[in-house]
């Protein structure tokens, strides 16, 4: 979960480097560093911090270098633990998790080396220097052989003008231009109008010198297919907002229309010929993606009467899962590159499941494993927190409940879906209301998010936008639950947000709000039922468009969305960039 860039041309390294970390810092910024030769001389800076800690770096000369900005796994944040790592004359900037680290740092230490951090990483450069004789990429190679794990290396060394690149389970991309060569995390970094880039796959290499040379794992020299890509869009800008998240919000009533598929259309009649066959659905999947794949098991199992079960990617990898025949699999993950779904979509490719992959990177590791490939053409989305991606899945998902109901002779509702499209406006409108509830919530001990059905998916999605951006404890709860256990921690400081959108529901909902009021909790309310505005027990609330109650979270996660964005500025909180968290997490 960290950023690697890497510069090769003709311009001084140390700015282009800085400016590629500044695009990467979405993906780590406990601490920062490049490294740079010059006359043949290793010139490194580290900081903890963000990337702004190191723009006095931007001086150092030198025409290659990398750079690395870091999501601590092994060791605190601190500048010793920072990358780049050095040893004698190798520097390496790694992503990824190295798992037989202590093995490996004993026998550097048997043949009397020492370490000068706490991480994984550092004992990369010993490895690569340890089996060096002359030619960087078979030291690396050799180095490579030996880790357990995943990575993706940036290596620069003193004797050598170049970097060597190599990937296993973590992403790596390399760009070529005019006279300069680049390698990258992930393409945000590289992105310029006549940059060509291409995709490092597992156990490959690439040598960055005057051109790009790219190897399979024995080193045999191999082609390579470019990734089509929209330089602009990979450039992200605020556009005027104060915040990514706050554009990326308001960007969610066109993205949607782009979200929505006609799944019965001849680019798509292999995978309804799938949907025909289904008879069981796995949705895998983690954090915010984990939560639409709730909101789509409801609407699917309520329209299509066919068995979802939806799991955490990380533990699904680790169940020993069964999966059946015609089961339909479907990996949800913005990124494309969130290890443990990557894991969970692998393990359940080799037991026979069709795979499909919903998600917003279209040259991800996860589509290159796909059978077919459900694109959320949600933009580059920059906040840590989802917003725009997590409505452009459950709409991509709810256009494939509809093309199975149809592919199982019910009734379709692309219909609907195209309808409720027209009330996000309105929506978002009535989601301004939330800023009056602020106050409330900054000196809360911890808050509550009640609902049923799709309202209590709805819930636990609003509940983990409040803590990754307010750092606020929440917890979502299924509204029946409440009276199990955790009634007891409601009191006059918990804020309890209900979300009530299921006529059938909605007063055994209320009930869980008579019983947090009459503990002395102030209840905020997310409704489309004008009625329950009114009530006594409830001290605010948001009136939202009704619609098909299957797909209500399109219109009930919004206030979340905002309520969460403004209590996290009213703290003080960047809420583009959470502590302790990262955008891409690509490490198990």
């Amino acid at each position: 979960m960290c950023g690697i860039v890497g510069y090769v041309g003709t311009k001084n390294a140390a700015p282009v480097l800085l400016g590629g970390l500044e695009k990467l810092e979405y993906r780590g910024y406990d601490s920062a560093g490049i490294a740079v030769i010059n006359d043949g001389k290793l010139n490194v800076v580290r900081r903890k911090g963000r990337v702004s800690e190191l723009f006095s770096a931007k001086e150092l000369k030198g025409n290659s270098g990398i750079g690395h900005t870091r999501w601590a796994t092994h060791g605190a944040p601190s500048e010793s633990n920072a990358h780049p790592h050095v040893y004698k004359n190798i520097a390496v900037v790694h992503n990824g998790i190295i798992e037989n680290e202590f093995e490996l740092k004993e026998e550097c230490r048997a043949r009397g080396e020492a370490f000068a951090s706490e991480t994984d990483s550092e004992v990369i450069a010993h490895l690569i220097s340890f089996y060096y004789e002359g030619n960087l990429l078979s030291a690396v190679q050799s180095a490579t052989r030996r880790l357990k794990g995943s990575y993706a290396l940036a290596v620069l060394c003193e004797e050598f003008h170049g970097i060597v690149c190599a990937r296993k389970a973590s992403p790596l991309v390399v760009g070529i231009g005019q006279g300069e060569v680049f390698a990258a995390s992930d393409i945000s970094a590289i992105a310029a109008a006549g940059v060509d880039v291409y995709a490092l796959e597992d156990g490959e290499f690439a040598l960055l010198t005057d051109t790009v040379h790219f190897f399979d794992c024995n080193l045999t020299q191999i082609r390579k297919e470019k990734i089509e890509y929209d330089a602009e869009e990979e450039t992200p800008d605020k556009k005027g907002y104060r915040h990514f998240m706050r554009k990326e919000m308001a960007e969610i009533p066109e993205v949607l229309k782009k979200s929505v598929y006609d799944f019965t259309v001849e680019a798509y009649r292999e995978f309804y010929g799938v949907l025909k066959d289904t008879g069981q659905i796995q949705i895998i999947a983690c954090g915010t993606a984990y939560h639409s794949g709730l909101c789509a098991k409801y609407a699917i199992e309520s329209l299509c009467r066919v068995p979802v079960e939806v799991c955490i990617a990380s533990e699904y990898r680790y169940l020993n899962p069964i999966v059946r025949a015609h089961t339909l699999v479907i990996a949800v993950s913005q990124s494309g590159e969130t290890a443990d779904t990557l894991a969970a979509a692998e393990l359940a490719k080799s037991k026979g499941a069709y795979l499909a992959a919903v998600t917003n990177v279209a040259y991800s590791s996860l589509t290159r494993i796909a059978d077919c490939v459900l694109p959320t053409n949600a933009g580059r989305e920059v906040a840590v927190a989802a917003t725009k991606s997590f409505n452009a899945q459950i709409v991509l998902l709810y256009s494939l409940a509809s093309a199975l109901a149809q592919a199982k002779g019910r009734q379709g509702c692309l219909t609907e879906i195209t309808a409720l499209l027209e009330k996000v406006k309105c929506a978002e409108e009535a989601c301004e209301e939330v800023r009056g509830w602020v106050p409330h919530f900054l000196g809360a001990r911890s808050v509550f998010f009640l609902g049923r059905g799709a309202d209590y998916a709805s819930s636990l999605e609003g509940s983990l936008k409040l803590k990754e951006i307010t750092y606020l404890p929440s917890e979502g709860y299924a509204a029946g639950e409440l009276k199990h256990g955790t009634l007891a921690l409601v009191d006059s400081s918990t804020p309890v947000v209900a979300v009530i959108t299921q006529r059938a529901c909605a007063d055994k909902t209320m009930n869980a709000v008579h019983e947090v009021y009459a503990r002395g909790a102030k209840v905020f309310l997310i409704t489309c039922f004008e009625e329950y505005c009114t009530r006594k027990e409830v001290s605010a609330s948001v009136l939202i468009p009704a619609c098909k109650e299957e797909f209500s979270p399109v219109l009930s996660v919004l206030p979340l969305q905002a309520l969460a964005y403004y209590v996290s500025i009213a703290r003080g909180n960047n809420p583009d960039k959470p502590r302790n968290l990262a955008k891409s997490v690509t490490v198990e």
